[in-house]
Order: C-alpha cells, then structure tokens, then sequence
C-alpha cells in the first residue's frame, strides 16, 4: 500500500500482461461489468453483470457488484462511496490484501473498472491496474474463457484513505470560476450543452466547467485508452494545466472517473471525483447551471 507497495502493477496493463500473468499467485482478477438501462423515473438504473459473469469471465476472476456490494446504501445519492474501512473490509472478503495485485475489467464501458480503481486509490490501495480494453478486446483476441467459480479466500485490507480524492458539492461550488480549478465534466457533449432528453434533474452542466467526454478517451475500435502523449494533447487543448486542481463529476460519479484516472496516467496529480454529480447537483435548484 501506499509507497511501500511490493511487485508494483502499473495503472493500466495490456491483455497480453494479464494473459502472462493469470497463474500469479498474487494476482485477484475481477469483472467489475455494469450496465445502464433508461428509466423515467431515475434517468438510469443500474444492471449488473454477473449473469454474463457465471456464463463466462477471464479465467480465476470473480465479480465485483458495484450498486449493490461498492456503494453505500445509506446514501440519499445512487453509487456513491462506502466509507473507507467498510470499502476495505468488502474489497477484503473479496480476496484482496495488502500484499495483492488486482486487475479490473468490464464488458461494455471500461469506467465500471476505473471506478473501483478509483476507490481503491481512495482507501490508499495503490497496487490496482484496468485492463486496457476490457472483455470485448479479451475475447476478440479468442484469450481464454472459463464459467468456474471464483476461488479466491478472504483478505486482510486496511484503508489509509486519501481524502483528496473525491470531492463534495462545497468544494465544486468554491472551485466556480475560482482561479487554478478545472471543473471538468465527463458526459456526451449533448449532455454538457443541455440539448440531450437525458436530465439528472436539469438539463446542462455545472456552471463554468468545460467537457472532457470520457469517450473521448478511448480509441476505436479496440476500447484501449489513447497513449500518454495523445491524453496529455488532449488535457492541453480543453485547457487544464499540470498546476491545476481538477475536479471531475458526470451523471453518477462513474464516467468522471475515466477522465480522473487517464488525467493521472498523464501526470496530473491533483484529480478529485464529484462522487454526487449531477445526480446532487442537478437536483438543487440552488447550485448554478449552465446551457448552450
């Protein structure tokens, strides 16, 4: 944990890594699939995986139920943070310990897997990596399938949690038009301009906060991230400085987390997700909007 991580993983590991690295010992994978699926009266609600999961999944990995198992269900707000010794002791009865190296993969949107990446950072677990393209590049590539149950035993995991990394709706309403903070929003441009039948309860964005669509970031067609030096370009041209605070939020705190951990692959050290996001902010008439 921390800088006394042992056999570091880095951030993000290819599937060939992963195909090399199955029989570790150390290793705990895990298919961290969700899905979104429109709803009149949520905007969205979450669906898991896991019946895909008993169907198939990468050989040895388990399933992390994030609306379910990762979120705190005493919460007014839908997938927001568990505190982090709870965080811990769940990620624990996984199989996760201090001593561990864990891989996160979804089908579908790879920010399911930087979501429980970013929690783990959270609670200070630093030896975590995404698997670049997920599932679909898995199984593209004809890699190895199994429907065996997961085999992992219980971990032992102590939080030493990073305050830092997410960010509540007074530091987002402080960080407005506030000099060296970047709000950055994670969501479809149509969304950010407020010309999107998708509402979290009003149509826009955060008010002074500029679009960094999470889908932008990864390439086509294979679901990889774009390289270091592209992120970077890209980061540069919305205008966010390696000096800057950068807060990121989305519909759910979910997507934001896309953007925060490529921001972090690219050297951007001062990252925090509005883990209520719009599902919050949206829903007060109080905290100013924008559109157009």
């Amino acid at each position: 944990m921390n800088n006394e991580t042992k056999n570091p993983i880095p951030p993000l590991v290819s599937t060939d890594w992963l195909l090399d690295h199955l029989d570790d010992p150390d290793i705990r994978i895990f298919d961290c699939s969700t899905y979104l699926a429109r709803d009149p009266e949520t905007t969205f609600r979450e669906v898991t995986g896991e019946s895909d999961w008993w169907n198939e999944h990468i050989p040895g990995a388990g399933f992390l139920n994030i609306p379910e198992a990762l979120s705190d269900k005493t919460s007014s707000l839908r997938l927001t943070m568990l505190p982090p010794d709870e965080f811990a002791r769940r990620m624990a009865a996984y199989g996760v310990s201090e001593d561990t190296r864990v891989v996160l993969y979804a089908a579908g949107q790879i920010m399911w897997a930087t979501r429980v990446w970013w929690m783990l950072r959270a609670i200070g677990f630093d030896n975590a990596a995404v698997l670049d393209g997920g599932f679909q590049k898995w199984k593209s590539e004809n890699k190895p399938v199994s429907n065996a149950p997961c085999l992992y035993t219980p971990g032992t995991l102590t939080a030493r949690p990073r305050p830092e990394a997410f960010c509540d709706r007074r530091e987002v309403l402080s960080a407005i038009d506030a000099p060296g903070c970047i709000i950055v929003n994670a969501l479809p441009p149509d969304q950010h301009r407020g010309e999107s039948d998708v509402s979290h309860g009003r149509r826009g964005r955060i008010a002074s906060s500029i679009n960094l669509n999470a889908f932008d970031l990864i390439k086509q067609p294979d679901g990889t991230f774009h390289g270091t030096d592209d992120l970077r370009k890209l980061f540069e041209e919305a205008g966010i400085g390696k000096e800057d605070r950068v807060l990121c939020y989305c519909g759910g705190g979910i997507s934001a987390t896309g953007d925060a951990f490529a921001l972090l692959m690219a050297g951007y050290d001062n990252v925090s997700v509005y883990d209520g996001s719009m599902n919050e902010w949206a829903k007060d008439p109080d905290l100013p909007m924008e559109t157009g």
